[in-house]
């Protein structure tokens, strides 16, 4: 290490993305990026946005955007903040909201990127543990005399999970903890079934913030577009932040291509029906082959097979250009979170893992 680090940089465990990996054409279901590619509305706005005018800055204050997921999510401009990605949103946010005198509080199972923000930025957490089925149980979040939380976070559907608490439950949660942020982290929602969104909540809470991303359901994961929704105070806590450390978070091709993508209400929900009949078609093949399949609301699965180490069955897999995502962490060792890919990649997986476990057929 560099006696020129920061102690800070020293202490820090940076997030491990999944890998991209260098071979030719893999069958890549680790990231769970969407198979089937943007909308054409939104590739044609970022080709017409390629033009002289890259050589302007963008609109610091992404106003046209903030009114196209404000007309799309029924809230007002005031209550949408964009950021470069989710990751920047949730990263503004763990600094700007949800860094307090009292712990932070998260599941125990969650994104792994949660931990690495309080490292980055010195708050304290408390992890609160999913129950035997990996069930986020709503009461463990109530406060009581001796135990209050600075601020909550968790993702819904969560990570790596996939499994989704219902709309009602989120609500028991913000409602309990007045006095707290609730951040929802909702990246696979649109993966979920219609109405399980937070979203129409914020109107009744002024403590809660649900953050999206255009990675997944959108298909823009390589545009780097994330945004959060929430009563205006909180908006305004994160512009604070996000002009003091990037004024102009958003490119010229992002906000175009993020714009026409968010309009593109007819291929958004195509795209998404798409890839949840894969995902049901998916998870009793696997379960044929021996696995078990925690129930998934996203774009992806999380299984495990009790004859055959994950960690195994992932090297096997990935000698055979097939690349999924192994977590090497407590209670889901054995576990293999696969991204739904198009029929033709869930094939190709069924296949070798029918081969790799020395199944003739499918029974």
């Amino acid at each position: 290490m560099s006696h020129y680090w920061s102690a800070v940089t020293h202490g820090l465990t940076p997030y491990v993305p999944g890998e991209q990996p260098a071979f030719d054409r893999p069958v890549k279901l680790n990231t769970n990026e969407n198979p089937y590619g943007p909308s054409p509305r939104a590739l044609e706005a970022i080709r017409a946005a390629t033009a002289d005018t890259l050589r302007l800055y963008p609109d610091p204050d992404a106003k046209a955007l903030k009114a196209a997921l404000a007309k799309r999510y029924a809230v007002e401009p005031a209550q949408v903040f964009v950021g470069n990605g989710s990751d920047e949103v949730l990263a503004h946010a763990f600094i700007g909201l949800l860094k307090h005198d009292r712990p932070l509080w998260m599941p125990d199972i969650t994104y792994s990127f949660y931990p690495v923000y309080c490292g980055l930025y010195g708050i304290e957490y408390r992890q609160i543990p999913l129950d035997n089925d990996f069930f986020l149980r709503p009461e463990d979040y109530f406060p009581n005399k001796k135990n209050r939380a600075g601020a909550i976070i968790f993702p819904n559907p969560n990570a790596p999970t996939g499994r989704l608490l219902e709309r009602a439950d989120v609500e028991r949660i913000v409602a309990a903890n007045p006095e707290a942020v609730v951040l929802v982290d909702e990246a696979y929602i649109d993966f979920a079934e219609e109405g399980s969104s937070a979203v129409p909540l914020v109107g009744q809470h002024p403590n809660l913030l649900v953050v999206h991303t255009l990675s997944k359901s959108r298909a823009l994961a390589g545009l780097r577009v994330g945004f959060a929704i929430g009563h205006p105070d909180l908006i305004a806590g994160l512009e604070r932040i996000k002009n003091s450390f990037n004024s102009y978070p958003l490119d010229r091709l992002a906000l175009a291509g993020a714009i026409a993508s968010v309009e593109d209400e007819t291929w958004f929900q195509s795209n998404r029906r798409k890839i949840i009949a894969s995902r049901v078609a998916l998870i009793p093949q696997l379960q044929a082959l021996g696995f078990e399949v925690l129930p998934s609301s996203a774009n992806f699965v999380f299984a495990r097979h009790p004859g055959h180490d994950a960690a195994k069955l992932a090297a096997d897999l990935r000698q055979r250009a097939i690349i999924v995502r192994h977590f090497n962490m407590p209670r889901i060792s054995q576990y293999l979170r696969i991204s739904i890919g198009s029929d033709e990649q869930c094939t190709a997986l069924i296949t070798h893992l029918r081969d790799i476990l020395g199944m003739d057929t499918l029974e």
